[in-house]
Parts: C-alpha cells; sequence; structure tokens
C-alpha cells in the first residue's frame, strides 16, 4: 500500500469514527430530550416558533434547538462519509452497511419531526429512539468491517510452556527476618486473595443500582451495609478463584505469583478464609433483605464454579457469559433499596454485562501467550487477534447503545448524557487505534480506557440520580 492509500484509509476511519460518535450523540440526546419533555418549547420545524436564531436563556428551547443543531451537523457528517465511501476502495458490505444508514437518518428525521409538532403516542418515541439505534448499527458495522485486516492471524497452540516463563515450581522466596515481617507478608497475600482491584469498580456498580433505586432519599446505612456484604463477597469470590487455578496460574506469568499458586496460603486456610468471607457476605446481606442475599450468594457461586470451572477454561465464550457476574452487583444494588429488581436495574446490568468483553478482549490480547500456556480457550488464543479486535469494537458499540437506553427508562440528566458521549468518544478512539496500531501497548490504552469510561458513567449516575 502506497503512503497516500494508507492516509486516505486513515483519514475514511477517523470520518466513521466521528459518524459513529456523532450519532451516538445524537441517540442519547434525543433521549434526554425526550425524557426532559423540551421538544414542547418548540412545537414548529424545522424552524423554532418560526426562528432560526432562538435565545439561549431558556433552558428547555436551548435544548430543543440544539437536538435539531445536532441532527443537522450528524446528517451531513453520516451524507459525507457515505459519498466517501463511494469513492474509496472499501469493501462492499462496509458501503451497504452506510448505505443502509443513510437511507434510514431521514426517515429518522421525519420521526423526529412528527414528535415535535404533533401529540404522538408513547410507544412513538421507543420508535424514533430504535430508529436512532439501527442507524448507529449501521455506523459500527461499517466501522469494524472497514478495520478488519483482509489476512486474520490464526489460533494458537495452548498449554506450550515457554521456556522462558514460569514453571510448575514457585519461585523461592527468602524467609521474614521476623515476627513483624512475617505478619505483614501473610497478612498482605490474604488480602490479594480478595482480588482487591476488582472491588473498587462492583462496588461503583452497586452502587449506581442504590442511586437510581432511591435517588436523594438513599440512606446512609443501607450502602454501608450493600458495599460491606459486596467486598466481602468479592472477597470470597476471589479467594475461591485463586485457589481452583492455582496449577494454571503457576504456568503464568501475569499470575505465577499470587499466594495460592507460590504456596505462601496453605490450600486449607485460603478454603476457610473463603468460606469465612461468604458466611461473613451473607450474614450482612441477609441484614439488608433476602433478596440481596440470595442474588450475592448467586454472584459468589456463579463467579466461583460456573465462570471458573466451567466457562473459564472450557469456552471461548467464557468472558462474555461470565459477564453475568459482573452485572449482578446492578441488581443487588437495586434490590437494597426496594426489595425487588426493576426495568432500570435490568438496564444498568445489561450495560455491564456487554461493557465486559468490550473491556476484557483488551486484557486477553496483552497477555495472549500467557493464556495460550495457562491452557484458556480465550477469544485471541482460539480465534486470533484480528477477531477479537472486531468483537472489542461490536461490544463497544453494544455498550453504548445499552447506555443510551438507560437514559430512556430512568429520570437520568445531562451529566450522566454528556459523560457517556465524551467517555465512550474516548473509549472509541483507543480501539480505533487498537486497530491500527496492533500491540500491546494499545491494548493496554484501549483496556485502561474502558475503565475509566465505565467508572466515569457510573460515577455520574450516582451523582445525576442523588444530587441533581
Amino acid at each position: 500500500m502506497t503512503v497516500s492509500s494508507d492516509s486516505s484509509s486513515t483519514g475514511f476511519e477517523r470520518a466513521l469514527a466521528a459518524t459513529a460518535v456523532g450519532v451516538y450523540l445524537l441517540v442519547v440526546v434525543g433521549a434526554t430530550t425526550a425524557l426532559t419533555n423540551a421538544a414542547t418549547a418548540c412545537p414548529t420545524w424545522p424552524a423554532c416558533n418560526g426562528k432560526w436564531v432562538v435565545p439561549l436563556d431558556d433552558p428547555q428551547l436551548a435544548v430543543a434547538w440544539g437536538h435539531r443543531v445536532v441532527a443537522l451537523a450528524v446528517g451531513l457528517l453520516l451524507t459525507g462519509t457515505a459519498v466517501l465511501s463511494l469513492r474509496r476502495d472499501v469493501r462492499r458490505r462496509v458501503r451497504e452497511a452506510l448505505a443502509f444508514a443513510a437511507v434510514l437518518y431521514p426517515a429518522q428525521v421525519v420521526l423526529g419531526a412528527l414528535a415535535a409538532t404533533t401529540t404522538t403516542p408513547a410507544w412513538f418515541a421507543g420508535v424514533h429512539l430504535a430508529a436512532g439505534m439501527a442507524i448507529f448499527v449501521g455506523v459500527v458495522l461499517a466501522l469494524a468491517w472497514t478495520l478488519e485486516p483482509e489476512t486474520k492471524d490464526g489460533p494458537v497452540e495452548m498449554g506450550v510452556v515457554d521456556p522462558d516463563g514460569p514453571t510448575d515450581s514457585p519461585p523461592v522466596r527468602s524467609a521474614p527476618d521476623g515476627l513483624a515481617e512475617r505478619a505483614k507478608r501473610t497478612g498482605f497475600a490474604y488480602f490479594r486473595l480478595m482480588k482487591p482491584r476488582l472491588m473498587w469498580l462492583l462496588c461503583l456498580v452497586a452502587s449506581a443500582g442504590m442511586a437510581l433505586a432511591a435517588g436523594p432519599n438513599l440512606r446512609v446505612g443501607t450502602v454501608v451495609a450493600t458495599l460491606t456484604g459486596g467486598v466481602l463477597s468479592i472477597g470470597a469470590s476471589g479467594t475461591f478463584n485463586h485457589v481452583l487455578e492455582r496449577d494454571k496460574d503457576k504456568k503464568m506469568n501475569r499470575t505465577a505469583d499470587r499466594p495460592a499458586a507460590t504456596d505462601q496460603i496453605p490450600i486449607r486456610n485460603a478454603v476457610a478464609f473463603g468460606l469465612l468471607l461468604a458466611a461473613l457476605s451473607l450474614t450482612v446481606f441477609l441484614s439488608v433483605n433476602l433478596l440481596v442475599a440470595a442474588l450475592g450468594l448467586t454472584a459468589i457461586v456463579f463467579y466461583s464454579v460456573v465462570y471458573t470451572l466451567l466457562l473459564k477454561p472450557n469456552t471461548v465464550q467464557n468472558t462474555v457469559i461470565g459477564g453475568f457476574a459482573g452485572s449482578l452487583p446492578a441488581l443487588i444494588g437495586w434490590a437494597a433499596v426496594t426489595d425487588g429488581v426493576g426495568l432500570p436495574a435490568l438496564v444498568l446490568a445489561g450495560v455491564i454485562f456487554l461493557w465486559t468483553p468490550a473491556h476484557f478482549y483488551n486484557l486477553a490480547l496483552a497477555y495472549k501467550d500467557d493464556y495460550a500456556r495457562g491452557g484458556f480457550p480465550m477469544m485471541p488464543v482460539v480465534r486470533g487477534e484480528a477477531e477479537t479486535r472486531k468483537h472489542v469494537l461490536l461490544y463497544l458499540g453494544a455498550t453504548l447503545l445499552a447506555s443510551s437506553v438507560l437514559v430512556a427508562v430512568t429520570n437520568l440528566g445531562w451529566l450522566y448524557a454528556a459523560t457517556s458521549v465524551a467517555f465512550g468518544a474516548v473509549f472509541l478512539w483507543t480501539v480505533v487505534r487498537l486497530h491500527r496500531e496492533r500491540d500491546r501497548a494499545a491494548a493496554f490504552r484501549s483496556f485502561h480506557a474502558s475503565n475509566a469510561y465505565l467508572g466515569a458513567v457510573l460515577l455520574a449516575v450516582v451523582v445525576d440520580a442523588i444530587a441533581l
């Protein structure tokens, strides 16, 4: 490929990525506009009350007019990208996906005009949102197929031990100098068994569930009890995972120094520790309500048994199905307030479920050889890196769609909308760079962006639901 053609290809990819962000912005802004009933301030179309320039001192009028300005800009961007696809040497399915989005866009505009100028039934807003989502799907598919390389890499042989990697023998450790040092090291080893890095994000998921359910009426006692039980249940699940995977952990550079793999903690003691954490977790959850305790127990069993023993070593879809464990805190948080499960909690759980592959596949790319050495059938090991990168983008698109649905089923406002769009754009940018650079640094960049996206969105949910 010549330098000029490579530059042209990169330019088209950037145009596609910008179009995807633009369409997603329009979907979120449209859903927020409908939720706040801002369209009533501008009941004519296309001009607003006969004016093409409106005063911005009226918030609802500014929102309604801003929605139309964004729709015009995105329409022009989508049209320009579709025309550009006809002038570039792109795959046929890329052109077809963009043509689908471009043809559907005028229909979406008509739906928006009808919603603004006439009295429509409640289901009409759902049709309008679904059309916007369909346009977004078309653009994301076009981007995924554009970034997909002509030739793909194949699977990696699993279970092959790198002569330079770890062996089945744990590393030799020097003996502690004294009792205090020994106690410190042992205490830290038990702490590591609990997988503390998972705690902050999963607790934030539960906090978002509680905030959506209670709003500004959220009680401190409910938060403390729910998060305490959550930390204990995560610790129990992590401990059991360390114990059950200790033999495979010894073969992987990333995990060879884990406490169970290096015999820092005797297996009998680790199991007892995990059971104690599980019992304490259920005790705390029962002080909230029975449903929370049942969901907490389900989370422990699913992660420790279903994911660790059944899914992770046996199927390439382990990360996808395993996302169910990460989504349960959303239901736990909602149930802690309502003693039930509502639609907003299910949608929030769906966001977490779809985000999990888009997040973890980046780590699987970075540690592909490690997972192959450990015998885990991760996506890049079984289907290759190119296919994994494509799935990162597709699951990111699905995550963004689910995030827009959350706007439609809750009272979340502009803080959530702006956060979701801004951090979603950053996440998408890193994924596009991952497709271009295809190295470990790019995978880690996308991995960290996924963490930043979800953390920021969940924090926005909490603040928007409680304080705004």
